[in-house]
């Protein structure tokens, strides 16, 4: 029985990244041997065990063999039979295919640490076209890796738009998308993502309600998203950034098809109805008291000051992103990138100061109250921009 370390921990150790999750492989074993030395059996279409200190995965080596429709129609083989070699040729990129044994040499049958040495993400066999989901895999991990150069090599772009071409991401559930989907979004650049697929023509499989947006607004949307990533690791607020220009129609649709967490969606759908209004607010003295206020009532935001402020850092993402465009923009370098965000920030805490104690001491009841505390924000604001 052999065990060998696979897979991104070893292409993140050597890319000089943190190692964070190991994987194992174990050739030439039963599942009774990892069983007899206490590993937890926990998976079900093939053997993956937790190592019963570390927690680890061990999986037996494997080969898999397509059988139907979507990522999970595979059939998979293992045993002790199975090689090294036969169960690194499954994977989708050749510089994830590189396993290392306990004393650390390397394996690396597929050519992986060249690719990783050119900043190439390459297919490691024919075989990348039978998983759809690998699309999506190798467009995120094109947004991991921008900033240190990497690319999709042509022929794997090719066969990414085969997969694209013949209907199979179709096959992917909701859930299996955001799942990549988010964690493209937690990357250094996540536009490259959707830059990818629609390079691959996936976009419009996936998402077609951007495959639209990005149609007239592309270069818009991307850096919304990318000032966004700029002002917040909050993956609500870099999704509210990207859609943002969408109508409500259309980014209500996105969301409930493809199962985007309650969270994000409020926010996204909060930005796409106010980011306007916000930016409206250029110049204090002649804004309107009451639209002001209407804008805090509607957001919710006495309840939920936190997702008010994702709002204003949505909106500011959105102002940067059309001032990157606009070659008539003149910016001043010492004034704030976006000054309506601390302007409306330091109006809300100051209005939210103003709570039901006074209004009770005086004897209202009900309904009254927060009509009284309405009016007194109400007056502050007049006051404010008088």
């Amino acid at each position: 029985m052999d065990i060998y370390l696979v897979g991104g921990a070893v292409r993140d150790a050597l890319l000089g990244l943190p190692v964070v999750d190991r994987d194992y492989v174990v050739v030439g074993a039963l599942p009774e041997q990892l069983l007899q030395q206490g590993y937890q059996q926990v998976g079900k279409d093939f053997p993956v065990f937790l190592h019963p200190k570390s927690k680890d995965e061990y999986a037996l080596a494997r080969t898999e063999r397509k059988s139907g429709s979507g990522y999970n129609g595979f059939i998979c083989d293992f045993g002790p039979n199975i090689t090294l070699e036969e169960d690194l040729s499954r994977r989708d990129l050749t510089i994830n295919a590189i396993a290392q044994d306990e004393n650390g040499m390397l394996f690396d049958p597929y050519g992986g640490q060249a690719d990783l040495d050119s900043r190439t993400l390459r297919h490691v066999s024919d075989a990348f076209s039978e998983d759809p989901l690998r699309v999506l895999r190798v467009a995120r991990f094109a947004a991991r890796f921008h900033h240190l150069g990497f690319r999709v090599a042509n022929d794997t772009l090719t066969l990414m738009r085969q997969i694209a071409a013949s209907g199979e991401l179709s096959a992917l559930t909701p859930e299996r998308v955001w799942k990549e989907t988010e964690k493209a979004l937690a990357c250094e650049q996540p536009q490259v993502f959707f830059e990818v697929l629609r390079s691959c023509n996936a976009l419009n499989a996936m998402f077609p309600e951007l495959e639209k947006l990005f149609s007239s607004t592309e270069a818009h949307a991307l850096q919304a998203l990318w000032h966004g990533t700029q002002l917040t690791t909050e993956l609500a607020c870099r999704f509210a950034a990207l859609t943002l220009q969408l109508d409500v129609a259309a980014l209500t649709a996105l969301c409930e098809r493809s199962k985007v967490p309650t969270e994000h969606k409020e926010l996204a759908l909060l930005s796409s109805r106010w980011h306007q209004r916000i930016h409206a607010l250029r110049d204090p003295n002649r804004d309107d008291a009451e639209q002001i206020l209407a804008l805090f009532q509607a957001t919710d935001s006495w309840r939920r000051p936190e997702r008010f402020a994702h709002l204003l850092l949505c909106a500011q993402a959105d102002w940067q992103a059309s001032i990157a465009f606009d070659s008539s923009a003149v910016l001043d370098s010492s004034a704030e990138p976006y000054p309506q965000r601390a302007q409306l920030w330091h109006w809300f805490k100051a209005l939210q100061a103003i709570t039901a104690g006074p209004f009770v001491a005086q004897g209202l009841k009900g309904p009254a109250i927060g009509e009284a505390i309405k009016q007194a924000r109400l007056v502050q604001l007049q006051q404010w921009l008088a």
